[in-house]
Parts: C-alpha cells; structure tokens; sequence
C-alpha cells in the first residue's frame, strides 16, 4: 500500500516544478541552455501550425523568454538532438537516440504497422538517389507521380517509410519541409547504437517520464504506444520494488513519482513567473485525461473539428496562474500587420481574483506578442 500521502495542491506543484514551470527564467539564450531544456523534458513536440509561433518553439520559450528559434537548428546541424516520432512528431535528445531503435526495429519486424505499404522497388530507387545525391528533399522527387487530393505521393510515402523504420534521419529542414539522408550519414561518430533491451526500455520509459512530469499514475506511462502497457505494468512494479519510484497515494488512488521528487513539494513558485500561455502541444498539458485528473481542466484542441463542433476556438490556449490552470486564450499572429489579435478568453469559474489576473496577463501578453514578432495586440 501506498505510504505517503500528497494533497492535490502538492501534487500540481510537484508536476509544474518537474516541468520547470515554476522556476524563475535564467535569462540564458545560448544553444547549450535550450538543449538541457530539450534533454530535461525529454522531446518537444513539432508543430505544423503557425496560428501562433509552432508548439516547438513556444513550449521552449515558455520556460525561458531568452530562448531563441534558430536555436532548434543550431542544435539539429550540431546533432545534439534528432527529430523522429515520440507520442507524435517531436525532437528528441541526441544522447537518448538508442532509446528510438525499439520503435524501429518494431517496424522492421512487423510488430508495427507502417501507415503505407512497402513498395519494394520505390524504396530501392529512393535509397539510390539518396546514396548518389546526398539529402533531398520529397519535392526533389518525380513531379510527374499522380495523387489522389487527400494522399502523399508515392516517393514522400517511401522517404516516410523508410525514416520511420530507421534507415533515413532528418539532418535538417529547408522551409519547415524535411530534408531526408542516410542515417549513417546523420549520426554523430560516437552515438550509441546499442538497441535497449526490454527492461531498459520499459525502465527508460517510466523513470525520464517521472523526471519530466513528477507524478503519473500508472495508465500515463507509455502513451500512445501500442501494446506495451501490460509490459509496463510488470516494470512498474518491480521498479517500486528496487526503490527506484515511490507509492503515493492522492485522493485515495495510487500514483508514481521518483524518491527525489518529494524534496519539491516545499519549494514555492517564483511570483515572477506565475503566468504561463501555453501551447496546446505543450508536455504539461498534451495528456488531456491526466490533465483533468491532476488540474480538473477539461481542456480539448479544436483546430481537428469542424468549426460548428467547437465550443471554444480553433487554437485555445491554456492559462497558467498561481499554480492553476484557470482561464484559455483564442488568439492569431498577423505577423505581416505585426498584430496579435486577441480573439476571445475564457475563465474558469475557479477563478476568483480577477483584477490581479488581468494584471497578470497583461503584462504576459506583452512578453507574448513580442515572441510572436508582433507589435501591436489588438482585442475583438
């Protein structure tokens, strides 16, 4: 049985410090500030929306305003981080690349299906070129190939299959679009290649999940991968066994965090930095069930419904205030007008001191616009 008891306060606090979303800005821009970040979270969840600046960069520069965007490519060009597939699309730190080779020999094996077909011949033809050229592009490929309006072509779907499985690495990209090369081409010299065994995976899963979020119950872990829970369970188990995670118990059910953890539960959030806007991608908030669970916000992206389905918006995002989150933003960057344009925002009915909020937010959103290349917030 559990033998530690947390309020649900202490909890919140125990998850935002975790996050690094309580601690005071260190003010550092340099490259090597953004890849502790990177290597502390875990992955940074890539964004092909830019309503706003991407997720990519806002989750960054929510937990340090110096961070800078062509940082990301600086450390991509450096190869001290790599991008490939998390729960989605996401970079990845470079020294937590051996961990990436379970989901690919997956794919090898067949244990994962690939979302296209292996078309042999293709494969071998893009291999080539890649070999021959260098990196290209999937634009560099015939133009000539015929697609249905809603598919990729042929060559983007082979480049994909091979990069899931392991074979092709992104070393940077051009315009947002992927630039594709051999993976022997890509990876440092001195990379561990070693692929994990089981219980080095399924640890690896569970302890750096702990390090980034603080507290999970046991549904949390593994997210989004398929079939690996019961796998999980076992691991979980035996880890609490060994020491290495701790049984608490919150609001009589069971939950998981790391013996090092708890000394965070005393540490008070720095009052300069108790508003956060936070991307709808970003690692606090994309597990949408924990995030109820721990913070009771209902919170859904809308931008993947039909507008007549949305109860809010179409990218609404989430406030951070003292520790809660209490309110929700609908807003879009007119970066050619230099304009933020503030939409609509939603209070949570737990919201009570709301002269001090506003202030709050104010002050934010000028911090906000700014990183949005903005120079001028406009409100509807």
């Amino acid at each position: 049985m559990p033998h530690l008891t947390i309020s649900p306060r202490e909890a919140q606090q125990l998850v935002l410090s975790s996050q690094l979303l309580t601690h005071a800005a260190t003010g550092q821009d340099t490259v090597a500030d953004t890849l502790k970040l990177i290597e502390h979270l875990g992955y940074i969840q890539i964004d092909t929306i830019s309503v706003i600046e991407r997720a990519h960069h806002h989750t960054l520069w929510t937990r340090n305003p110096a961070y800078q965007a062509p940082q990301l490519e600086q450390l991509l060009e450096q190869k001290q981080i790599f991008e490939y597939w998390s729960h989605a699309a996401a970079y990845l730190p470079m020294c937590d690349y051996r961990f990436s080779l379970w989901r690919k020999q997956a794919f090898v094996s067949g244990q994962l299906d690939h979302w296209y077909e292996r078309d042999t011949k293709l494969i071998n033809e893009v291999l080539a070129r890649l070999r021959a050229e260098g990196p290209l592009m999937a634009k560099d490929f015939d133009h000539s190939e015929k697609v249905s309006d809603w598919q990729s072509k042929p060559s983007k779907r082979a480049l994909e299959y091979l990069f899931m499985q392991g074979d092709l690495m992104i070393p940077y990209r051009k315009n947002f679009h992927k630039v594709y090369d051999l993976t022997e081409r890509v990876l440092p010299a001195a990379i561990d290649t070693r692929p994990p065994s089981e219980q080095e995976y399924l640890d690896y899963l569970i302890l750096h999940y702990l390090r980034a979020q603080g507290l999970a119950q046991e549904t949390d872990f593994g997210h989004l991968i398929k079939g690996i829970k019961p796998k999980l369970k076992l691991a979980l188990k035996r880890l609490v066994a060994e020491g290495q995670v701790l049984e608490l118990s919150m609001n009589e059910h069971t939950w998981f965090s790391l013996p090092d953890k708890i000394q965070l539960l005393n540490q008070t959030p720095n009052p300069s930095t108790q508003l956060k806007i936070l991307s709808p991608f970003d690692n606090l908030v994309i597990q949408r069930e924990r995030l109820r669970r721990l913070f009771a916000f209902d919170y859904q992206i809308e931008c993947y419904l039909p507008e007549a389905k949305r109860k809010y918006g179409y990218f609404v995002l989430p406030i951070l205030w003292k520790g809660e989150l209490v309110a929700r933003l609908d807003c879009k960057a007119e970066r050619k007008e230099g304009s933020l344009i503030l939409k609509q925002i939603w209070m949570e009915t737990k919201l009570k001191q709301q002269d001090e909020f506003w202030e709050d937010l104010s002050k934010e959103l000028t911090r906000f616009a700014e990183f949005n290349r903005c120079e001028r917030i406009i409100s509807y």
